[in-house]
């Protein structure tokens, strides 16, 4: 391969030309020349190596060997008595977690292989949703949502933030590759505006402006704590810190384990761009308090895991927020080898390895809840559970989100349905279930109120507090109470059953009653006239004086529906067009 003619050999990476390629110039040369070979390079495999070797010699960041992290002791005893205290809260955010991954639905990874009994285990001992919805059909914007409550209309905060340089690539390297296969499916574009406007990637967060459930919680007496991924913007005016939290642990980067670490077991997915970026440009690293990036402590989820188990003991005497954001099951797909010895001999590897993540997962889950017991803090600690959005296609896995259509970056079902579990012994009852459509704009709203926190008048939620119907089953949302999604023109109603979608640019609209239609088999949009015209209408009004973008979108490209990455392309295949 063309990379390997560059690579040098393992026991010359520090040689002074390894030296001179990681210094400020020997970059600026490298990028020049890797230019002016890929412009007049035909060949995709060629341009793809080339463009690789670049990044990965480009994009990295000085990491330091791991350090502890030291944590802030709480008291020693409680000030409180324990019928005077507020309830503890764990937020639990997966990434990209398929709701058919969860066996509390009856599914689990590899058609139930890999059952995940701790998450059914805080899903039995609490409430859970049957039809909850992510925030958006992508993560950033979603975490936005569970953080303000509010809609993108009025934070504009509507797509995920991309590394730099990342839209250009994933759209080159998804082009060459559709034209080497032939593919039926229109080219990616790339916004010939988003140059002229781009931000760093560091500054494309959520506004300081805006007012986080961290925020509230604190400043009703809360020590609030983040760890893992955030994804809304770092430094003083958009990192966790500046967004109300006391302490931050920070997934740095985007790595599991170093990829030639003894312990772990990796799969590249040659089908997907966005795969190639990663692994050239990513790395295993941590920051605290946004400081100086180092190495975590081994496996990922587990050092995620093993710092919250900490946190939850610094803090057993004083009301404590903590925001677990996980990383898994998200790409680069990396298991310790433990894990993949566990989950059995899974074929694909990259359904395995994927597995044996969801497992550890699993494994985080249980030792959050075993920690809570042995602290003595079970009964009054809200903990909740749920995922950014639907399982990605682009993994070329096929089933992450039955018996629903779509994927991650797709506002079909299988893209925004997502589990959510609430458990709390001491108000909520072991077993509840609830029908209601809610959504994580509901999350932040929530739990202030659990917490006794008050939401400033003037700041205004688009979300609903559940404590209603999580402690006495009243429904919270009525049948004519709307939810919305939106990346760019290609938006979304759902109101009481029907849902409807509708992508400008493809000049296509869906519409779906979800009561008789949970899996979005029948587009009615020529059978129901009047009812499409009344759910326009609700996009209409949604839309009208909403705040705009805060950054402007980078790439359009084709998503398929009803295939993964990895099959083959035919025409006649649906597909949405998704803006971010």
């Amino acid at each position: 391969m063309v990379g390997d003619l560059f690579r040098p050999p393992l026991h010359m990476e520090e040689t002074v030309l390894e030296k001179f390629v990681a210094s400020r110039l020997g970059k600026i040369l490298l990028g020049v020349v890797i230019v002016a070979v890929v412009v007049g390079a035909t060949g995709y495999h060629f341009r793809k190596e080339l463009i690789l070797f670049a990044i990965a010699k480009m994009s990295k960041s000085e990491v330091a060997e791991n350090r502890p992290v030291i944590w802030e002791s709480g008291p020693t005893e409680s000030s409180l008595p324990a019928d005077k205290r507020p309830p503890n809260i764990i937020f639990i955010v997966a990434d990209d977690l398929g709701i058919n991954d969860i066996s509390t639905f009856g599914g689990g990874v590899a058609g139930g292989a890999v059952p995940t009994p701790n998450i059914d285990r805080l899903a039995a001992t609490g409430a859970i949703f049957k039809q909850a919805y992510a925030g958006a059909g992508s993560c950033a914007p979603s975490r936005a949502m569970l953080m303000t409550g509010r809609y993108p209309t009025r934070t504009g905060f509507e797509f995920t933030p991309l590394p730099n340089g990342m839209a250009p690539i994933v759209a080159m390297f998804q082009n060459d590759l559709a034209d080497e296969e032939g593919s039926p499916l229109p080219k990616v574009v790339l916004n010939k505006k988003k140059s002229a406007d781009t931000l760093p990637f560091d500054d494309q967060g959520l506004p300081g402006s805006e007012i986080t459930i961290a925020e509230l919680l604190k400043g009703a007496g809360y020590h609030t704590v983040h760890i893992g991924k955030w994804h809304l913007g770092r430094g003083k005016e958009f990192g966790p810190n500046a967004q109300g939290f006391d302490e931050s642990l920070l997934m740095a980067s985007a790595r599991y384990l170093p990829e030639d670490d003894p312990d772990v077991v990796n799969v590249r997915l040659p089908f997907d761009p966005i795969d190639q970026f990663l692994w050239a440009s990513m790395q295993y690293a941590a920051s605290f308090d946004e400081g100086p990036y180092f190495k975590p402590r081994g496996y990922l989820t587990d050092y995620w895991t093993d710092e919250s188990v900490k946190v939850i003991h610094e803090n057993r005497n004083r009301p404590f927020f903590l925001y677990l954001a996980h990383f898994a099951p998200h790409s680069p797909l990396q298991a310790t080898r433990e894990d993949y010895e566990a989950v059995g001999d899974l074929k694909p590897k990259r359904l395995r390895v994927y597995a044996a993540m969801v497992h550890a997962l699993d494994r985080s889950i249980g030792k959050i809840l075993d920690a809570l017991d042995e602290e003595g803090l079970a009964d009054n600690t809200i903990v909740v559970f749920t995922s950014d959005n639907g399982g990605a296609g682009y993994l070329g896995l096929p089933g992450l989100n039955a018996p629903y259509r779509g994927w991650k970056v797709t506002m079909f079902e299988g893209g925004l349905r997502v589990p959510l579990f609430v458990r709390w012994p001491e108000k909520i009852k072991p077993g509840t279930v609830i029908d209601t459509p809610v959504a994580h704009i509901d999350i932040m709203p929530t739990l202030a109120k659990a917490g006794g926190a008050t939401i400033p008048s003037d700041d205004t939620i688009d979300g609903v507090d559940l404590l209603p119907a999580l402690e006495d089953g009243v429904k919270v949302r009525g049948p004519n109470d709307p939810l919305f999604w939106e990346s760019g023109d290609y938006k979304v109603v759902r109101q009481g059953d029907w849902k409807l979608q509708v992508s400008p640019r493809q000049n296509k609209k869906w519409l779906y009653n979800l009561a008789n239609d949970p899996t979005e088999q029948v587009n009615l949009v020529d059978s129901e006239p009047a009812k499409l015209a009344q759910l326009e209408g609700l996009l209409s009004d949604h839309a009208a004086g909403a705040r705009p973008p805060l950054y402007t979108w980078s790439i359009a490209a084709p998503v398929l529906v009803d295939k993964t990455k990895a099959d083959k392309v035919e025409k006649g295949d649906e597909y949405v067009i998704w803006q971010n």
